[in-house]
């Protein structure tokens, strides 16, 4: 796979990508990263890139010719129909499914905003979806574009050492992590659950799933009403509140969820 980011700050990009998993990735050659500065694409001595907005207001606007033109090229190093997006408040909520649909891509776009944002033109001409990794204001797109690369380099086949990572992993499943566990058995007061050290698999599947499923609840339930469970999903969620004194209707309540 390979993925261009269009950024003012290539260097920001590419240092963050030498290190862990996605390092590793680049050195092996499973995926493949480059950048287009907009900067690039001026004819002005001062390399400008973005001006005042018209009707006034704070903040600057990212001028619609070195965005399209560093868009147009990064583009041109990629399949023809990759998707071209731009990370930005605006856009639909990046979530693991996202990251599946993007990982089944041969390469993508990635736009980093800065400033106030983007001409609109940018985004009529040059940009197919947006993309926000939640409901916060960051300075720019770079960090971002990075939590979008890493989610899908992360499901690439032979990134990871173990494949089944991917498998167990919170969101996958529609539902948030287990606890793990490792040595010392005991830790400050604190022992390892013993079905962990059992050796039962079937034991410890199904611990496993009764904590994700629970941990779930009560953290994220709007990710069960949005998923569903299984059939035995539900049975041991009931099993995981009824160990806590909890009914379902109290652990929403509780949280303040309806």
């Amino acid at each position: 796979m390979r993925v261009e980011v269009v950024t003012l700050f290539p260097e920001l990009v590419r240092t963050a990508l030498e290190f862990g998993i996605l390092g590793r990735a680049l050195e092996r050659q499973l995926l493949e990263v480059g950048t287009e500065d907009p900067r690039a694409h001026t004819s002005d001595a001062h390399r400008t890139v973005d001006d005042r907005p018209y009707g006034g207001g704070p903040g600057m606007v990212l001028k619609p010719e070195p965005m399209l033109a560093a868009i147009a090229a990064a583009a041109s190093r990629l399949p023809a129909g990759a998707p071209r997006i731009l990370l930005s408040a605006q856009g639909e909520r990046f979530d693991q499914a996202l990251a599946a649909e993007l990982a089944r891509q041969p390469g993508f776009v990635l736009v980093a905003g800065r400033y106030e944002g983007v001409d609109e033109r940018v985004l009529v001409a040059g940009i197919d979806r947006e993309i926000s990794i939640g409901d916060y204001v960051l300075s720019g797109g770079e960090i971002p574009a990075l939590a979008v690369i890493d989610a899908v380099a992360r499901l690439l086949p032979g990134v990871l050492g173990d494949e089944r990572s991917n498998v167990e992993e919170s969101f996958t499943a529609g539902l948030l992590d287990w606890p793990h566990y490792t040595r010392p058995e005991t830790f400050a007061g604190l022992a390892v659950p013993p079905v962990l050290a059992s050796g039962h698999h079937a034991d410890i599947r199904r611990w496993r799933l009764k904590e994700a499923v629970g941990r779930t609840w009560l953290r994220r339930p709007d990710l069960i009403v949005r998923h569903g469970l299984t059939r035995e999903a539900s049975a041991l969620l009931e099993e995981f509140l009824a160990e806590r004194q909890v009914s379902r209707a109290a652990a929403t309540e509780g949280d303040g969820h309806e």
